[in-house]
């Protein structure tokens, strides 16, 4: 997953009754949860802010990847903590503090003892839980901890009705990871790989597409390990079947994982969009062997061959970790080997964070962090070289852009391309939520630009 969203979620239009705060930290799945607690929170009366002075109920859901991520939600809590005790002093009621997610899972207990101000902690598997938990909390009994694995338990406890806040929506048809991967956590803090029923997802993706999603984002630790009846290619085949949904993505994937049924549907599902996030990690077959990944760079370019050649136009981006244990000057230049041959329109990057808990933990040859800021600079420069050319080479096509939200310039529109590039152009309001054809004509690094394409014709919303 890409460990990059730390942001609240979107704030309830009106006052409610009682104002919970959520903040997210880490991957798309935590959005999805975040998007999924406040659901299960608005039947007690609690509504959505933006802020967390003077919520009734503050919950920080957490990523455990690496150990940057953990201790802000300690020095965030720290600041809760204040505001905890500024809204009892002046009468103005009780703020509970609740640590959801990953750092919730793997460090429940460690987190009540160093913050005594959290009144619970809840894993990812039992979020479904909290409004037990926060009746209990307030009786001051009562469990204070949940971080079970019934991930069925959760889901079927979910509402069934979901309150999209735009045209795009994340949704969740896989958790847990059976791949042990030596640096990675999820394996303790997600559980083993579980699906949902086929039959679940279709439903909340009808119910999405009636409230005016266009746009949906299947998500999993090992989101291609889907296992239901035709494995994710045949989830998605049925998912563009759904009428309202025009644009279907899944993260993340693991290359064990990408068979010949989803490397078809890249071909034959129009709505399968042509830009896949399939990480690799490392260029090295030594280091990839330390990781414990299961695959070689050899066998992934290999891979990467096949889907360009059943969807010639696809995108690709994938993650990359430098300095893992071990890592030699060599095994980091066959990395930029492997990155210069695949070429990427995006990717996500980072230095080696030794996990507690994790087999690489324990590896000699622990790169020293100079040396990591050295090869992460260097791999950063060619993969940002790459997304420009990428950029660059859209001027001059005309692309359909699923436009999403007002842009921040008066009469400006923002949408996004089939690759996921934002996309800017001027054009009337009324296309949000539609899909229009647009004439590329400048490329920034992260974002494009255009203007509406004379022959567009607007499909209906």
């Amino acid at each position: 997953m890409h460990p990059s969203i730390h942001s609240p979620i979107n704030p309830a239009m009106s006052a409610p009754a009682k104002r919970l705060y959520i903040k997210t930290y880490g991957c798309q799945m935590n959005v999805y949860d975040s998007e999924r607690m406040a659901d299960v929170l608005a039947p007690l009366g609690y509504g959505v802010t933006d802020s967390p002075e003077g919520a009734d109920l503050v919950v920080l859901n957490t990523c455990h990847i690496r150990e940057k991520a953990t201790e802000k939600v300690y020095s965030e809590l720290g600041q809760i903590k204040l505001m905890k005790q500024e809204k009892a002093a002046s009468g103005a009621g009780e703020m509970t503090i609740a640590v959801a997610g990953c750092v919730a899972q793997a460090e429940g207990a460690e987190i009540m003892r160093r913050q005594p101000a959290v009144d619970l902690v809840v894993g990812p598997q039992a979020y479904h839980q909290l409004p037990e938990l926060i009746a209990r909390a307030h009786r001051a009994k009562g469990e204070r901890l949940a971080a079970d694995f019934a991930a069925d338990a959760k889901f079927d406890a979910l509402p069934t009705t979901r309150n999209p806040t735009g045209v795009t929506a994340f949704l969740t048809v896989q958790e847990g990871c059976d791949k042990f991967c030596t640096f990675c956590v999820v394996p303790y803090t997600r559980g083993a790989e579980w699906s949902r029923p086929a039959g679940t997802i279709l439903a909340e993706a009808r119910s999405l597409a009636e409230r005016g999603v266009r746009e949906v984002t299947l998500l999993g630790q090992n989101v291609n390990a889907y296992a239901g009846e035709g494995g994710l290619a045949g989830l998605v085949r049925q998912l563009a079947q759904i009428d309202g949904i025009a644009r279907i993505r899944y993260t993340t994937s693991h290359p064990r994982d990408m068979d010949e049924a989803l490397i078809a549907a890249h071909a034959e599902v129009p709505e399968l969009m042509p830009y896949l996030h399939l990480p690799v990690q490392s260029g090295s077959n030594r280091i990839l062997k330390a990781m414990n990944r299961a695959h070689t760079a050899e066998s992934y370019l290999e891979l990467i061959g096949k889907i360009r050649a059943a969807r010639p136009d696809i995108a690709m981006s994938g993650d990359f970790i430098v300095g893992f244990p071990g890592e030699r000057d060599a095994d980091f230049e066959a990395t930029l080997a492997l990155v210069r041959e695949v070429g990427h329109a995006a990717a996500f990057s980072f230095k080696y964070s030794r996990r507690p808990g994790t087999p690489a933990a324990a590896l000699p040859g622990q790169v020293a962090e100079e040396v990591k800021d050295e090869r992460l600079a260097r791999l950063n420069a060619l993969l940002d070289e790459q997304q420009k050319a990428f950029n660059a080479a859209q001027v001059g096509k005309v692309l359909p852009v699923l436009f999403e939200k007002p842009g921040r310039h008066p009469g400006q529109l923002s949408g996004r391309s089939p690759y996921l590039q934002a996309v800017h152009c001027e054009g009337p309001a009324e296309l949000i939520g539609q899909i229009a054809p647009v004439r590329i004509e400048a490329a920034a690094k992260m974002s494009l630009g255009g203007s509406l394409a004379a022959s567009q014709t607007l499909e209906p919303a």
